[in-house]
């Protein structure tokens, strides 16, 4: 538990960094001079970096320790048979006889069975209680001791595991918070001042609508969009709206910029600092269909679908084991953590694994929910699929259905899961459709995602909202208009803008 504790901590601290960072882009900076300050304090850019090699250096020890191991160490195996010859063999009169003049292969025998016990091999074991039988009066009672000794290794080999497991997850946290660090870094101190020429030929262009603009800054990386923060105000007693502003820009640009997520909306008579991005290329519309099972008030499934800054549409559907409450509760925890965890800007997969530690941690046993994550670049139309335990989701496009599968766990059952990813290219007119199990359940046995994608084919809704009901409603044909489950069916349309 200390080590989630930690784990947390080391997510507030990411927060935080996000937040100022935030603070500073995002159009609160109230002074110009004090942007320039900003980004020529690099002994301040090269403080973060080092914070952020301190953490990789930490994440770096916690990978260095020992890994899980699955069998018994040969120092395991000793301590076994010294307390069970100090248990069962101290008081023999036949001790000196078996450990003096033979003491080696006693050891070797005992370690036989020890090993055998770990593979589970009965007939193994049984020939080598045999063997044992043939010398040793006492070998039943010597066989119940190792077993009990074997017995309470294996469980301080659990635990130890189980330590150990924990410590690469926090391990992973670490390493995943030095990278965003850097990334924070860069995105604080890699803006320059626009050339002379840009910021003159804005400047009149604003001035005819009335804006009096003081500074522009630029970052424009190859790996990354162009980014512009104008600080600027209107004359007395005028308004203009950023999204006027942001058609001004893209002209001179020629490049489509748009006011970034959280800004202000028009620009009055006092200076500030506005966040200008590239436009994304695509724009997704969703909507949902959900029906809770027969004799109960709330669904287990929830799901989570927004927009993140950098251009990425995040789609997240979750299914907590059973129904009710305690389901809802459950996949409950998994959507919000995710949603947590992804906003401070932590990859996919790690907010993943980070949220299967969390449930995994909790402790109560046979609590455990699906994992069902898409994540859309709006620039490039790329989806990056995550999966565990969940059921299969369907891409329609035109006039064909394609299925991306998922054979892993749910999470919240092991500690070292296995998530089934995949990526594909989404064009103008494709539908995401993902759903719980419980929609498919209530298909033909055997037959499920074949019949699917025949319902999938047969609707012709443009609507997400439409279509998904569509779905849910002819599935429930199927099941004498009977939900067994919770039933939850996501879609989601992208559309080149």
């Amino acid at each position: 538990m200390q080590e989630w504790m930690l784990a947390m901590l080391v997510i507030s601290i990411t927060l935080i960094i996000r937040d100022m960072a935030k603070t500073i882009l995002a159009g609160n900076v109230p002074d110009t001079q004090e942007m320039i300050a900003l980004c020529d304090s690099h002994p301040q850019k090269e403080r973060v970096e080092q914070y952020a090699a301190s953490f990789r250096r930490l994440a770096d020890t916690f990978y260095g320790m020992p890994y899980p191991r699955d069998y018994l160490s040969s120092g395991q195996i000793r301590q076994i048979t010294e307390d069970t010859n100090e248990q069962v063999c101290a008081r023999c009169y036949r001790r000196e006889i078996c450990w003096e003049s033979r003491g080696k292969e006693m050891c070797q025998e005992t370690e036989l069975l020890v090993r055998a016990l770990e593979s589970g091999k009965e007939e193994e074991i049984q020939q080598i209680r045999g063997d044992w039988m043939s010398f040793c009066g006492r070998s039943v009672q010597y066989y119940h001791t190792v077993f009990q000794n074997f017995q309470l290794e294996k469980m301080n080999q659990i635990w130890d595991n189980r330590m150990i497991e924990n410590r690469l997850a926090v391990a992973q946290q670490l390493g995943e918070v030095s990278r965003i660090m850097e990334h924070m870094a860069d995105d604080l101190y890699d803006m320059e001042r626009c050339t002379p020429e840009f910021e003159e030929k804005l400047r009149k262009i604003l001035r005819k609508r009335h804006v009096i603009l003081r500074q522009v800054w630029m970052m424009d990386r190859r790996k990354s969009k162009k980014q512009i923060f104008l600080t600027m105000r209107a004359r007395s007693g005028q308004c203009i709206s950023m999204t006027e502003i942001a058609q001004l820009l893209s002209e001179l640009c020629e490049k489509p910029m748009a006011p970034a997520s959280g800004s202000r909306c028009i620009v009055n008579g006092e200076y500030h600092t506005v966040h200008f991005v590239e436009d994304v290329s695509y724009q997704m519309l969703y909507g949902t269909a959900t029906l809770t099972r027969e004799e109960e008030k709330v669904s287990g499934d929830n799901y989570l679908c927004r927009q993140e800054e950098g251009g990425r549409f995040i789609m997240c559907l979750s299914d907590g084991m059973g129904s009710g409450m305690d389901a809802c509760r459950e996949s409950e925890t998994v959507v919000e953590l995710l949603e947590q965890f992804l906003e401070s800007g932590f990859s996919q997969e790690t907010a993943a694994k980070m949220v299967n530690s969390a449930l995994v941690l909790k402790g109560q046993e046979g609590m455990f929910s699906t994992v069902d994550m898409c994540a859309v670049d709006l620039y490039t139309g790329i989806c990056n699929f995550l999966k565990a335990g969940a059921a299969s989701t369907f891409i329609k496009r035109g006039h064909g259905v394609e299925t991306i599968t998922s054979e892993s766990l749910a999470a919240g059952l092991v500690q070292q899961i296995d998530f089934e990813t995949a990526s594909r290219k989404l064009y103008h007119g494709d539908y995401l459709i993902m759903m719980t199990d419980g929609v498919l359940d209530a298909l033909p046995v055997q037959k499920e995602e074949e019949t699917m994608k025949e319902i999938i084919l047969d609707v012709h809704e443009e609507s997400p909202k439409e279509l998904g009901r569509e779905i849910l409603e002819r599935v429930l044909g199927y099941s004498d208009y009977r939900a067994r489950d919770d039933m939850t069916v996501l879609v989601a349309g992208i559309w080149k803008k």
